[in-house]
């Protein structure tokens, strides 16, 4: 699918997160990388397997009260 020189990780590779983005759908809320991973806004993803990778996105702290 990749088509860069050099070539992105593919998906098992341990920096597979570093492929480029090869179609971009912000009003949708996700990209496809190079690599087949489709990437959320709300940094989950979906590896070509079917794995799923949750959120890792950091939750704001609670106002001290």
């Amino acid at each position: 699918m990749c088509q860069h020189l050099p070539d992105c990780p593919n998906s098992d590779s341990a920096d597979f997160e570093a492929a480029r983005i090869a179609a971009p759908h912000p009003e949708q809320g996700w990209s496809l990388l190079c690599n087949g991973v489709l990437q959320f806004d709300d940094t989950g993803m979906l590896l070509p397997d079917g794995r799923i990778i949750a959120p890792r996105r950091v939750l704001p702290q609670a106002a001290a009260a």
